[in-house]
Formats: structure tokens, C-alpha cells, sequence
């Protein structure tokens, strides 16, 4: 750090703390509503709860790469923003410090979450949305011990009825067992227990031992004789697992495909239809767009961070996230209709680019060239007015002093 100048470490400390002050917060709030979706989900599905923390696990690359970019433009925001508050910036460009100049440590900070950005989108994201989509399978499906669930009954096979009333230490010890069996010769067996655990068997994987301790055993005889009542210390109860169909391989959808495996489908391979061919183009494109969107974060962040003369307005923060969530929901929205083949993927999603940065060049340019120059200068002047009318009529109703009446005559 030494090796930097002095107003390079400064603005350099003046960025990275609030950018990953940033980075935590929107991981944080992704986390917990994904988390409190997770947690209904498994509770309903009946499965256990460490699936919770390995499907959130499987989602981070896709939260980082939503947070990377608006970490980086609020970071660089506040920055120029204490700057331009504190009349530091003014003395800056005073001596001959450009926003060329001082935009040198935010665009090497850029470059490095760029590239960290491009690894997530085009390698890491895909795989992790597979993984998230397996697991989800797989609770679903009953292959991570979801098919038995507490308090309820749960056929097996078609052959065997089985209730637990509940379970205690991450259900490994059940208590209250029901199980109801039927064999080929349409006897039924009819047992219940106290207490029971399930073991693995190590002969034949499809089966598990469903072991009992202190129950009964009513056997039905099918009406020829008297059911016969047994009971029992302990009783190894075999339970044939249900088969469950093997999970897809990855590339079910375009987003679970990495960057050669889209160059390949979208542009290379000739026997691919033209909707694989329109959604490898529209994902590869609206990734692209994404990640080059970064580039453009300093001149915004900067652009929106000076706020007028003798102002402390945060207008600029709110107008900041608007920008970046509502161009990130047109790309979305373009690549679906370009994935359907309505528009060419290329002009569905660099068209747009082009405006945005068409738009954050001239706000930059305002800010950085013309003198006393605002970006969002007439949105600070109509909520300038807009508070001052609001104040102005909280005060007289406040503050409204209250006439007498007048006598009558």
C-alpha cells in the first residue's frame, strides 16, 4: 500500500469501506428472505435441515454476482460523495486533479471485481444453479429422507402404511411408530412401538432396517383365524427404499451451461435447433452485458455523487439503485423474449447497453466538464421543492394558530 500515493490510498480507503460494508449487507438480506423460503420449503417437504445451508451454499455465486457490481458504484458513490461534502474535492481539482486522476484507483478496483465477476457468471454460476437444482430434486424426490414425514402417513411400495409421531435428536430417535405391512398372501401385519431408529444395511443399499424396541405385533390371517398378537423387546422391520429416478445431467437450460459449452451450442455446433442456438445466444449476451455494465460504474458513481452547492442531498444514492436494478431487469426481460425467438439476442441486449452508457456518459460529462454542471440537477431542484412545499404544510398544520369564534349578534 505504501508504494501508492498519498491520494490514491485515500480514496482507495474511501471506497473499499462502504463497497464491502455493501457486499455484506445485500448478501446478508438475499440470504435471509432465500433462507426463510428454504426453511417453509423444507419443513413442508419433511426433510432435514442441513439441506437448507447447502442449497444457500449453492446460491452465493449468483448473490455475489448481483452484489459485485452495486458494491462497486455505491463504494465509489460515497467516496466522491464525502469528498464533495467535505470541499475536499474542490481543492482536488484546485491543484490540478482531474476525475481522470482520481477515477485511477476505483477503475484498478473494477478491473479486479471484473474479472472476479467474469468467473462467477461464466463458470462458477452455472455449475452452482445445477447443484441448487439437484438438491431441490432430490428433497423433492425423497433421496435426502424426505419421503417420511412426522406425523403423517407415508405409503412405501404399496405394501407398507408407516406413521411416526415424532421424532427427537435430528431424527435419529423415533417415537410412536404405526406400520401396517401386507405380504403376497394377503395377511397384513399390523405393528406398533415406542420407540425406533432406522439403520443402513450394508448387503443391499435399496433396503434400511427400520429397528423397534418394545411393541406389538398383530397378525392378521386373513379372517381364517383368530389374528395373532405378539409382543416384542426388539424387531428389525426391513423397508425396500422407494426407487428414485436418477437426476438430469447439466445443461437442461442455458444458464447451467459454462462459457465454451455457449460459444459451442450458440455459434458453433450445426445440429442444434435454432432454440437452443436463440437461448446459448441470448444467455452468452446478457452475461456479456452484465459484466461490461462494470466498466460504467465509476463514471456513474461518480456522476451521481456531487451533490449542489451548499446541498447535502443523498438524491444521487437513491437514483444510483434505481439505474442499476431497473437495467438489470430489462436485460432480464430481453433475454427471455430473445431465448423465445421474438428478437435477435444481439440487438435485444446491446441495445439497451448502448442507451444506458449513452446516458451515464453524458451524466459524466456534466459532472466532470462543464462548470457547476449536475447530472440530476433538475430531479434535485423539483425535490428540493417538493420538501420545502411538505415542510411548509406540516408547519401550518402543526402550528396553525386557532382562531376564536365570533360572538353572534
Amino acid at each position: 500500500m505504501k508504494f501508492l500515493p498519498a491520494i490514491d490510498r485515500y480514496i482507495l480507503r474511501l471506497t473499499v469501506v462502504p463497497m464491502l460494508g455493501v457486499f455484506a449487507l445485500a448478501a446478508s438480506l438475499l440470504v435471509l428472505d432465500k433462507m426463510l423460503r428454504l426453511l417453509d420449503f423444507v419443513a413442508v417437504q419433511g426433510g432435514p435441515i442441513g439441506v437448507v445451508f447447502k442449497m444457500l451454499a449453492t446460491m452465493m455465486p449468483e448473490y455475489a454476482s448481483l452484489a459485485i457490481p452495486l458494491g462497486l458504484l455505491l463504494g465509489v458513490l460515497f467516496a466522491f460523495r464525502k469528498l464533495a461534502t467535505t470541499s475536499e474535492l474542490d481543492i482536488m481539482r484546485a491543484v490540478g486533479l482531474g476525475y481522470t486522476r482520481l477515477l485511477r484507483v476505483p477503475y484498478a478496483i473494477a478491473l479486479v471485481l471484473i474479472a472476479a465477476n467474469v468467473a462467477l457468471v461464466f463458470y462458477i454460476q452455472p455449475v452452482s444453479r445445477y447443484w441448487y437444482e439437484r438438491l431441490d430434486y432430490e428433497l423433492r424426490s425423497g433421496a435426502l429422507g424426505a419421503s417420511i414425514k412426522v406425523g403423517e402417513f407415508t405409503t412405501l411400495k404399496d405394501r407398507m402404511a408407516l406413521r411416526i409421531e415424532r421424532s427427537e435428536d435430528d431424527g435419529r430417535r423415533l417415537i410412536g411408530i404405526f406400520a401396517r405391512v401386507a405380504n403376497e398372501k394377503g395377511q397384513e401385519l399390523s405393528i406398533s412401538a415406542n420407540e425406533g431408529t432406522f439403520l443402513a444395511t450394508t448387503d443391499n443399499p435399496d433396503t434400511i432396517i427400520l429397528r423397534l424396541t418394545d411393541g406389538v405385533i398383530v397378525q392378521d390371517m386373513g379372517g381364517k383365524s383368530t389374528p395373532r398378537v405378539l409382543s416384542f423387546t426388539r424387531h428389525d422391520l426391513p423397508i425396500d427404499l422407494p426407487t428414485v429416478a436418477k437426476f438430469r445431467n447439466r445443461g437442461d437450460a442455458e444458464r447451467e451451461y459454462i462459457l465454451p459449452e455457449l460459444l459451442r451450442i450458440g455459434w458453433g455446433e450445426r445440429q442444434t435447433t435454432e432454440a437452443q442456438r436463440d437461448g446459448s445466444q441470448a444467455s452468452f449476451n446478457f452475461r456479456l452485458v452484465e459484466v461490461i455494465m462494470m466498466f460504467l460504474m465509476p463514471l456513474l458513481g461518480v456522476a451521481l455523487a456531487i451533490p449542489p452547492k451548499r446541498s447535502t442531498s443523498a438524491l444521487g444514492v437513491f437514483v444510483s439503485i434505481v439505474m442499476v436494478v431497473a437495467y438489470h431487469k430489462i436485460n432480464q426481460y430481453a433475454e427471455d423474449v430473445a431465448t423465445l425467438g421474438r428478437f435477435d439476442p444481439t440487438l435485444a441486449l446491446w441495445v439497451p447497453f448502448v442507451l444506458f452508457a449513452a446516458l451515464i456518459a453524458w451524466m459524466y460529462w456534466r459532472v466532470a466538464y462543464v462548470p457547476g454542471g449536475q447530472a440530476i440537477g433538475a430531479l434535485e431542484t423539483w425535490f428540493a421543492k417538493l420538501g420545502k412545499r411538505i415542510r411548509a404544510l406540516l408547519r401550518r398544520r402543526g402550528h396553525a394558530p386557532v382562531l376564536a369564534e365570533a360572538p353572534a349578534e
